[in-house]
């Protein structure tokens, strides 16, 4: 008898660890705003080994926080709420929420995708970072070198971050280059053929739209826009709820409190942004679907090696600091190429998508990949330390060492372009 019991008592905790592993996790309110979270600096620093000389940085960042990207979400928004009111369905919370529409679409007018204050506070404060951790970099009458795409609001990131570390020593010496020349590096899918035409022939809509139908709740646009509106037509309903799920999640972006409580459930709001993380990720990275999306990045990886090979070639010559923005359309693609750990991800059960490739992780406002350089005190070999949103990242499966000799980290990242665009 007390064998059995202790089997029964085996086999449901077996039960229990296996419900347990099956049990997807459960996200914030703000993690659920996805790429449109505000960027959350490190708490401290990361302190280098005294036998390591920080000499030279390549940084990629993305843009800073900003207004909705274009009016096209709120005035979509606003013709659904102005439907439902006209059919006489809408609800307090839709005519709540008609009213905040309305103070968005006011307050962007002539700011639709702009940078906003916050968005220069953030790469203010990654520049501020970047100079005091690793002070040896800018300590001299160095020069640095900074790019962005054409984009309005990336080229203010820029500004914003280069005239910090003007303030910080004035002594630096800096060239700063924007416009469509940098299209390449920073915006390669705007002008890769293999990319424009994955998303010209949609490759990867089946996948989407199969996970897109099974898991967009429409219990929250219900709420606001009637029970009876459209109910006879649960695609236009979903449509209308990520439209919804769109423009309150962009809120903190433009500095303003979250609302993302008022018109989801926690539940509803990870739905939501499950749908569209799995797009972005579709989309902009390595997938079962195609490779396509991250072999974009080819150029600018190869950008890097040689901007590092330059420096350690002829200090002298070179920039202490590469600077480089663009996009989360930019970040996505690279960190996937360079098989960064949380930014990689492969698989046909795409339902498992919001466990392991999180775009909150990967590409908040102001994401950025820096690869620190630093030169041995007593040998002058050369090592690099890659860091994620200023965090270390391990390279190395089931090795925890976050600084590498930079021949192999060269060779890793050689290994990650594809042999046609070396």
């Amino acid at each position: 008898m007390k064998s059995l019991r202790t089997c029964i008592a085996l086999v449901a905790a077996a039960i229990a660890l296996s419900a347990a592993a099956d049990t997807p996790p459960s996200y914030s309110y703000t993690q659920c705003e996805g790429s449109l979270t505000p960027y959350v600096a490190p708490e401290h620093p990361v302190a280098y080994p005294d036998s390591l000389l920080p000499v030279f940085i390549n940084h990629v960042g993305r843009h800073g926080a900003r207004y909705a990207a274009s009016a096209a979400n709120c005035l979509k928004l606003r013709k659904l709420l102005e439907r439902a009111d006209s059919l006489g369905t809408i609800t307090p919370l839709g005519r709540k929420l008609a009213a905040l529409n309305e103070r968005i679409i006011e307050a962007s007018n002539g700011r639709w995708g702009a940078l906003d204050s916050l968005g220069m506070a953030e790469q203010s404060g990654i520049a501020t970072r970047m100079f005091y951790n690793f002070a040896e970099v800018f300590s001299s009458s160095g020069k640095v070198s900074a790019l962005s795409s054409y984009s309005p609001r990336v080229m203010m990131s820029m500004y914003s971050f280069t005239h910090q570390l003007d303030r910080l020593n004035n002594k630096l010496e800096f060239a700063t280059t924007t416009g469509r020349s940098n299209s390449p590096l920073m915006r390669p899918f705007d002008v890769d053929e293999d990319y424009l035409a994955f998303h010209r022939e949609k490759l990867w809509a089946p996948a989407y739209d199969e996970y897109f139908a099974k898991a967009c709740p429409v219990t929250a646009i219900r709420r606001v826009l009637g029970r009876d509106f459209e109910a006879d037509d649960p695609a236009k309903l979903r449509d209308a709820a990520i439209t919804e799920y769109y423009v309150v999640a962009g809120l903190s972006a433009m500095g303003w409190e979250s609302e993302m409580s008022t018109y989801f459930t926690r539940e509803e709001a990870q739905a939501l942004w499950s749908c569209f993380n799995l797009r972005q990720y579709l989309q902009r990275t390595a997938s079962t679907v195609s490779t396509v999306p991250a072999d974009i990045a080819a150029q600018l990886v190869l950008n890097l090696i040689e901007t590092t090979d330059a420096y350690i070639a002829d200090p002298e010559a070179s920039p202490c600091a590469c600077l480089r923005f663009g996009h989360a359309e930019t970040l996505m693609p690279l960190l996937s190429l360079l098989r960064i750990p949380g930014c990689y991800y492969l698989t046909n059960y795409f339902d498992t998508v919001s466990e392991k490739w999180r775009d909150f992780e990967v590409v908040p406002m102001a994401a950025n990949i820096q690869f620190i350089i630093f030169r041995a005190r007593q040998s002058g070999r050369y090592y690099v330390r890659v860091d994620l949103n200023e965090r270390p990242v391990a390279l190395r499966s089931g090795d925890n060492a976050i600084y590498y000799p930079w021949g192999e980290l060269r060779r890793y990242m050689m290994n990650a372009v594809p042999l046609y665009a070396q």
